[in-house]
Formats: structure tokens, sequence, C-alpha cells
């Protein structure tokens, strides 16, 4: 199998490194950090990703998530060095991990029970996890992905089944529900209407449009959000807060 190793330690990404040769295995690519082990996986197009779960920034859990979105996305076994708290719904969901120092006899089993994480079981593993909010959003952009820092997002808005994400100079389409990123965003985004967030930072005052409905005005887009009645007086306050 074509192997990415993914761990913040080099001496572990070594020894991973030499047990892999020995197995005959092909090692395509290392990794530091979660960032780094999502482009890897697009350009390197590994089989199998080792990932370490406690790296510095994006850990291996959100990365394996993001790693399940590529077409054809590689298998995941999880390497870490503690024994308790996510390990147990590694167990309830089936996924094979590592605990550190790993054995080679345990890694050949390992590989060769090599389990492809889903989507859902990322989001329950987070759940189970100490959650935090994540620090940039993967979009797929030009048939591959993107990592978009939350600072950098204006507004999301919902429309249908798809909620665009805005920046200054581009839009994406995501599949995540507006009420799951106001609950892990809530802190830096703020409800304007049911189906629009905003972030805090971007809010500059408020404008009418040509139908002479109240709308958001924003630092780094001409756009104009509608605000609905129910959200205009918590709006008002929240500038006049900003203004004094």
């Amino acid at each position: 199998m074509n192997v990415l190793i993914v761990d913040d330690e080099q001496l572990a990404r070594q020894r991973l490194r030499q047990m892999l040769s020995g197995m005959g295995e092909q090692v395509v690519g290392e990794a530091a950090n979660g960032e780094q082990a999502l482009l890897q996986s697009q350009n390197a197009n590994p089989d199998l990703v080792l990932m370490d779960i406690r790296m510095p920034g994006m850990d291996g859990l959100e990365a394996a998530g993001y790693i399940n979105q590529i077409d054809n996305p590689p298998a995941i076994i999880f390497t870490t060095a503690y024994s308790d708290h996510a390990l147990k719904a590694f167990e309830t969901h089936a996924v094979d991990y590592l605990l550190k120092p790993i054995k080679q006899e345990r890694l050949a089993d390992a590989i060769n029970a090599a389990k492809r994480l889903t989507r859902a079981q990322i989001e329950r593993l987070r759940t189970d996890d100490d959650d935090e909010s994540r620090s940039k959003i993967c979009v797929k952009s030009r048939g591959s992905l993107e990592l978009i820092p939350i600072e950098d997002i204006i507004y999301f808005k919902a429309d249908q089944k798809y909620v665009t994400l805005r920046t200054d100079d581009h839009e994406y389409l995501i599949e995540e529900s507006l009420k799951a990123l106001e609950q892990e965003f809530g802190q830096r985004f703020i409800r304007i209407h049911r189906n629009a967030l905003v972030a805090e930072h971007q809010i500059n005052g408020l404008s009418k449009n040509e139908a002479g409905h109240q709308c958001i005005r924003l630092n780094d887009t001409d756009d104009l959000l509608e605000i609905s009645r129910r959200h205009l007086p918590s709006i008002r306050k929240k500038l006049k807060n900003m203004g004094g």
C-alpha cells in the first residue's frame, strides 16, 4: 500500500517509516499537522493514512473528516499516545487505532483490517472528544479541497440544501447547515435572518435596499443582506454597543 504518515513528532514518523519499509509498504509522504495531511492526501494519492490524533493546529480527527471528502479517499488508521478518551469511541464505531509505542505486529494487523472512516463517524468522534470550533472550513474548489480561515469569512447564507460561504473575493458552496454553523461559531457570527449569519467584525452599519428593507452593511463586500424584523432590534443594539 502507498502510505502517508502524519505525526507532529519527527522521531515517530521515522519509526513508522522504518516499520513500514520492513513490511514492504511504500511511504509516499510525511506530514507534521492536519493541514499538511490534507494537502499531501490530495497530491500523493495514498491508499492509507496513519494519522496522529493530538497535533497542534488542526488535529487528526478534523483532518480525517476533510480527507474523507476527497474523491476516492484513503483508508485512515489513527495513532495515539492516549489510551482513554477518544479511544472508547473508536472501539464503539469499529475504527482501528494504534496505541503508541506501536508494535510492528499490531501495525500489520491494522493495515490488513484498515477501514475508511465516514463523515458521520468523524462527527460522532468529535462529539465524544473535546470538541472545539474549527479554525478553518474545508471547501471544494476546482475539483480540489481548500481550507478557508474563519477570519476570512464575511458571511454564511443558506439557499435550499446548500450554504454559500462568502470571502472578499470568492463564494463557495458548502454542505453544512446554518444551524450547525451557528452552534459552532456563534461567538464570532451573528444571525441576522433565518437564512444568514454574518461575521461580527465585518458589520459596518445599516442600509436600505431598493425594496426599502433594512439590510446589513459589511466592510469587505458591497453585498446587502436583508435583516429580518425579528432580528433587527438585536442588530440595532449590537451596532449601538459597537459605536459606543
